[in-house]
């Protein structure tokens, strides 16, 4: 589970949703469509049209994994910040009800505004 007290944080790049899809498909609902998704070296994050799916891939070998599903429903505030010239990376700072607040931070070739327009075409319903 996402430690919501350490202000946890991925450093991740955009990535092809079939390269990591498998992965998630068996969490994930029939009618449940990933929208968007990144990784790091081992981690990866996924945004489907539900909620967002960390996943923390754990031990040497890799095949331990633990999966956080955050529910759009959960979502009480979010914030942005976009890639700079000296700050090449962007964030995504998402409050959750009754959990707390996750953090992401996207490389700079990420497009933050259009995850932004995501969530909030999920939050804002």
């Amino acid at each position: 589970m996402i430690d919501f007290k350490s202000d946890s944080l991925f450093k991740l790049s955009p990535c092809r949703p079939e390269d990591i899809g498998p992965a998630v498909a068996p969490l994930m609902l029939h009618s449940e469509q990933i929208i968007s998704s990144y990784k790091t070296v081992r981690d990866f994050v996924v945004f489907t049209d539900k909620r967002i799916i960390a996943v923390n891939v754990q031990g040497l070998t890799g095949k331990k994994r633990d999966f956080s599903s955050l529910p759009y429903s959960k979502v009480q505030a979010w914030s942005i910040e976009t890639a700079g010239t000296f700050d090449m990376d962007a964030e995504l700072e998402l409050w959750f009800s009754g959990l707390g607040k996750v953090r992401f931070e996207f490389k700079g070739s990420s497009d933050i505004i259009h995850l932004s327009h995501i969530i909030a075409s999920y939050v804002l319903r």
